[in-house]
């Protein structure tokens, strides 16, 4: 008997090997990069590590045995700080996939770095569209959002609703640059014009003389090409201004449940907002949530976006890790590709050629304060923009790798 022990423990030991045996250093290491102490710290920061560590706990190795560990650091939106974390995770510290980046600038100079290398980036909330355009990379994945979806979807949905004419506040970033740039490409093709627009740095607190310039100009639409911080001072000041108390439409591009939450509901009430996940959608979304507020440090708050695709994005790779047998992007990612169904957090899912992870987005408009019955309770959904529709055409993006 106790020589069949012997034997079927090492015919376990043997399996577990095999399986192991694209596994570098026997564990799963996955970086959460963000922003941890600036604009961009409450729609990700420790939230997005604790949503890699749920994904990691819900894999639960995978019925495999495979071991995860998930690290994380803070960038600083700094693109050569980004990228010395990066690089260092890549040759010193065994980091087999980096997940979340905020800030398109960080984004796409890892993007660049990881190309070709053994890790995987899983871009959850770098929003630049060129991650699965002119730069796309066998190594990235895209989820959430990006600038062609944020800045068509809003405009159509808005245009489609009677808003012709525009004014922009936009960050003077790549990522502001870039929704502006694919918003007034839409409206434009559609009848209506840009108006103008203001530019101004990545944390601005006084944004009086854009608002102004907004104002005066007449302009349907307001529409903020920014994030973070930014939307919040810029939201907060126009309810100051009596915007849209005059009839000017507010639109935030990038905005998250945290930002409503920051700026309160009262400020926020009317703002128009394009979102791919939202807490209480449905008894999904509102499971997760609920796991998500009891986490260490969370202290009750809800999930943003971004940290619902941290969460997606760090166990769809784990999934394809254990069906690939390895952590190497050259297996990975192509074993996420063949992903096509129901995701739990995002609905109806398909993974492209081109690295870019389709699905449902959302125009929302944040309720009044008497509408909402219960904490985080926000949003009233105006229009669902199906998949199919919600992101560029595989053709139209110039990835090579698309045949």
């Amino acid at each position: 008997m106790k020589h069949l022990k012997w034997t079927l423990a090492l015919a376990a030991s043997l399996v577990t090997g095999a399986v192991n045996a694209e596994i570098s250093d026997n564990v799963v290491r996955i970086g959460v990069l963000n922003d941890i102490s600036g604009i961009f710290q409450d729609t990700n920061g420790m939230g997005s590590v604790e949503a890699a560590r749920m994904a990691a706990e819900d894999f639960n190795g995978g019925a495999k045995g495979i071991k995860v560990e998930i690290v994380y650091a803070d960038h600083q939106n700094k693109a050569d700080v980004g990228n010395a974390i990066a690089r260092k995770w890549l040759d010193v510290e065994g980091v087999d996939a980096i997940v979340d980046v905020p800030n398109s600038a960080v984004g796409l100079s890892i993007n660049t770095l990881l190309r070709d290398s053994r890790m995987t980036f899983l871009a959850s909330s770098t929003a630049s569209s060129d991650l699965t355009g002119k730069a796309c990379s066998p190594n990235t994945i895209q989820w959430v959002n990006d600038t062609w979806a944020t800045g068509n979807t809003t405009a159509a949905a808005m245009v489609s609703r009677g808003g012709k004419d525009w004014y922009f506040l936009t960050v003077d970033f790549a990522l502001g640059k870039g929704i502006e740039a694919e918003a007034q490409k839409y409206i434009e093709s559609h009848g209506g014009k840009v108006i103008g627009s203001s530019k101004h740095p990545l944390g601005t607190s006084d944004f009086a003389s854009f608002l102004l310039q907004a104002q005066s100009s007449r302009a349907q639409v307001i529409g903020l090409a920014n994030a973070g911080g930014d939307t919040i001072n810029a939201v907060k000041q126009a309810a100051e201004f009596g915007i849209q108390q005059s009839g000017q439409k507010l639109v935030a591009f990038l905005l998250f449940i945290n930002d409503v939450h920051g700026m309160g509901i009262k400020v926020a009430q009317g703002l128009q907002l394009m979102e791919a996940f939202y807490w209480d959608m449905n008894d999904d979304t509102r499971a997760f949530a609920k796991r998500f507020a009891a986490r260490p440090g969370m202290n009750g708050k809800m999930p943003s976006g971004n940290q619902a695709g941290v969460y997606a994005s760090t166990l769809a790779y784990l999934n394809a890790v254990a069906a690939a047998g390895s952590d190497n992007a050259r297996d990975a990612v192509p074993e996420m590709k063949k992903f096509k169904g129901k995701d739990k957090l995002f609905g109806d899912t398909t993974i492209r050629q081109d690295g870019r992870v389709v699905h449902p987005m959302y125009l929302f408009e944040v309720k009044k304060p008497e509408e909402s019955k219960y904490p985080y309770d926000y949003y009233k959904l105006v229009s669902t923009i199906p998949a199919d529709q919600a992101f560029r055409p595989l053709a139209e993006g110039g990835c090579e790798l698309v045949k």
